[in-house]
């Protein structure tokens, strides 16, 4: 049985590609740029919004246009975040499961950390996870591992003590750069393929999966 249990955000818990597809989509179509479809974007995301703006803009752009997109996209992001996103499906009945069994709930994400607090407070209230991480200035990004090392060391948690679940090759890097128990979810934005790929110790194909394998049971 795990002690823990570190979350990714986008791709893992949320539904949240529409909202982020639709925002950076506005602020493409407001430079008169080139906007993506939705299913793009599951190849965009991961990385940060900075890295976003610049996989989504054409080569070349200036960083001064990317800076001025990524205010406007972090902006309309904001005041737009919640009007397609919806949790996975099993995923709140799971998260109450795991805190009855006494684990604790981190959520690690690349996301803004104040979007990420505001969003994950939204959908699963404000008592479900002990510590929310998002992007700071304090902590460099997944797949660097310092993050998952500031959340172990605040909890009193070892190594083998935590299970990493997220969705993408980012998750399975950063996981494996921390020494965690990786586990790929295979509801996300990537494929299966990609999370064996970058390896994966496990795969969930329902919620009840990470809660047999967070608990001690057998996937």
């Amino acid at each position: 049985m795990y002690k823990a249990v570190f979350f990714d955000l986008d791709g893992t818990l949320l539904n949240t590609l529409d909202d982020l597809a639709d925002s950076c989509n506005h602020v493409l179509a407001a430079k008169g740029y080139q906007t993506y479809p939705v299913e793009q974007y599951q190849k965009f995301v991961g990385n940060g919004a900075a890295v976003l703006m610049t996989r989504i803009h054409p080569a070349g752009t200036s960083q001064n246009e990317l800076d001025d997109s990524l205010a406007k996209f972090t902006a309309y992001y904001s005041a737009h975040k919640d009007i397609k996103t919806t949790p996975y499906p099993g995923i709140p009945e799971l998260l109450k499961k795991l805190r009855s069994a006494g684990i604790h709930l981190c959520v690690l994400s690349n996301k803004p950390h104040e979007i990420s607090v505001q969003i994950v407070r939204q959908y699963f209230g404000e008592n479900t996870f002990d510590i929310i991480m998002g992007k700071s200035p304090d902590y460099p990004i997944k797949p660097d591992p310092t993050s998952c090392f500031y959340l172990m060391k605040k909890l009193g948690l070892e190594k083998n003590d935590v299970l990493y679940v997220g969705d993408s090759n980012v998750d399975m890097q950063t996981a494996k750069n921390a020494g965690l128990t990786k586990c790929g979810v295979c509801w996300g934005f990537r494929s299966e393929a990609e999370l064996t790929a970058e390896g994966a110790d496990y795969l969930a194909h329902t919620s009840d999966d990470i809660y047999n394998l967070a608990t001690g049971g057998v996937l």
